[in-house]
């Protein structure tokens, strides 16, 4: 990808050099970390669904569960593709303070809104800051040297889950041990926003972006993107058959893409892996947000001193991140046990719901649902790597938006039936009945798939021997892949889903 920022005048080395060049690198690293922390710090985000049940708001669980929850997929699904073609044609930094704005919104309707109408307006603006999420993560690339890609990813990543460990810990600590309520903890995460708002006005704005405003590459060092790779600069002649597309349409970029997308789409682990990408993501995420709604029919009580969502939300988010960190480290033959894992994994996942339905006990609830999402964060690493292992980064984001575009369709068509109020309904404990029957399902499906596949290769016998086992590998690493023979086992950029309302 072409280098963004005023470095595109010059020639960037491979490695930071020393003296000025480093100090600089580092500056703008610890810069771009410290907004990723700060824009995570919002202490009341865990307890969002006791306010509105409680004495400060008053609205009825039906309210919340039937009429104001199901909007924020519904207004994900509308704002998606939106936010992430603005992301790059504005580069980046427009829509950064849109998420600022955003979350400003989101807490100023939370402290002075009354109706339900005021609650969806709120779940509409959150909607637009998980929309905008993906734009840090590319915003982060965009000004930062290729050799450089592997240690800024670690250290963004290491700075947003620290940002949301911290900004969990603090909400439950200010509730438990300082006793405040609900509305001044709300207060205190309007100031942080407001000041991740502030820091957003002094970022850089990069001058090229991944596809609207692309320019040749400005160093040596950087690698030559999927679409220079097409030649599309090599203009067929306007003529075509009757009923054939125009030759720029057919010449353009998107159309491009879209054939090598094609080609691509026939590898396997490709294939295995975007479908779990898109089913497990629905699933995980209907989880996610309504698992708050569950917790207080658990645990109805009216001592919010005696309300630990912060620190189940702390605990999760410290699980996942050592989940993915320990995926990094496993080494097995995907092209064989990939089903089998998955089933293994999704068939846990099914159970932890149904002890979530099921137990009365909020500590059993609290322990499931850690469980649960540090399992699913588990695979995602090691999905994003399977996917993005043979494709250019442009492709990259394309497969990935298409993933993460088909998942919110089909979390959104789960929420209309399941959910709201205009299909079934369903009060919390039923939805999560519902979704302990949708993982089982799928485990069902990843099983017989093992079976099969697991035939195939008894038959086969030795006659195609199985690749090697293979790991995560960094970016640098990933570029030598493509650049040699693609892997068998190969299938957005960052290899991180937008974080759901907690």
């Amino acid at each position: 990808m072409a280098l963004s920022g005023p470095e595109v005048e010059k020639q960037v080395p491979a490695e930071p050099r020393p003296g000025c060049k480093l100090q600089s690198w580092w500056s703008l690293a610890f810069c771009l970390c410290f907004y990723g922390f700060m824009s995570q710090m919002r202490p009341g985000e865990s307890f969002i669904t006791p306010y509105l049940l409680g004495p400060d708001k008053n609205f009825t669980q039906k309210q919340v569960t039937n009429e104001i929850t199901p909007v924020l997929s519904y207004s994900y699904l509308a704002v998606l593709v939106p936010v992430f073609l603005l992301t790059d044609y504005l580069r980046y930094k427009p829509v950064l303070l849109l998420q600022g704005l955003s979350y400003v919104s989101v807490w100023l309707l939370l402290l002075f809104g009354s109706s339900v109408l005021h609650m969806q307006f709120m779940e509409f603006f959150f909607s637009i800051t998980m929309a905008a999420r993906i734009a840090y993560s590319s915003y982060i690339f965009s000004l930062v040297p290729p050799a450089c890609y592997q240690r800024m990813a670690g250290y963004s990543r290491a700075s947003v889950l620290l940002g949301v460990f911290t900004s969990s810990v603090l909400g439950q600590l200010l509730v438990t041990v300082g006793r405040i309520p609900f509305s001044t903890l709300n207060y205190i995460s309007l100031a942080f926003l407001a000041f991740s708002l502030v820091l957003t006005l002094f970022l850089k704005r990069p001058k090229r972006s991944l596809f609207f405003n692309r320019g040749a590459p400005a160093c040596a060092g950087a690698s030559p993107s999927e679409l220079d790779r097409m030649n599309l600069g090599q203009v067929q002649p306007t003529g075509g058959k009757p009923g054939q597309l125009p030759a720029s349409w057919r010449d353009s970029a998107l159309a491009h893409m879209l054939r090598e997308l094609g080609h691509t789409a026939r590898l396997p682990q490709l294939r295995l892996w975007s479908l779990w990408w898109v089913f497990n993501s629905a699933g995980y995420y209907l989880i996610v947000y309504y698992v708050h709604i569950l917790w207080n029919v658990v645990n109805p009580t009216t001592d919010t001193t005696r309300v630990y969502n912060g620190g189940a939300d702390a605990a999760s988010t410290l699980l996942g991140a050592i989940t993915s960190f320990a995926a990094g480290f496993v080494k097995i033959r995907w092209a064989l046990w990939a089903k089998l894992i998955i089933a293994v994994v999704t068939v846990l996942q099914a159970g932890l719901i149904f002890l979530m339905y099921k137990t009365s006990n909020i500590w059993l609830c609290y322990s499931a649902f850690v469980l649960f999402r540090g399992s699913h964060q588990l695979l995602v690493p090691i999905a994003t790597f399977q996917i993005a292992s043979s494709l250019s980064q442009e492709l990259r984001a394309l497969v990935f938006g298409v993933n993460t575009f088909l998942a919110t369709v089909l979390k959104t068509i789960i929420t209309l039936v399941v959910s709201d109020k205009r299909g079934l309904g369903l009060p919390v404990r039923s939805q999560f009945l519902i979704y302990f029957v949708y993982f089982l399902v799928l485990f069902v499906a990843y099983v017989l798939a093992a079976l099969l596949s697991g035939l195939r290769h008894f038959r086969q016998g030795r006659h195609q021997p199985l690749p090697p086992a293979q790991e995560l590998m960094s970016p640098v690493q990933e570029q030598g892949v493509q650049d040699g023979p693609a892997p068998e086992d190969g299938v957005w950029a960052t290899g991180e889903q937008p974080e759901a309302k907690a």
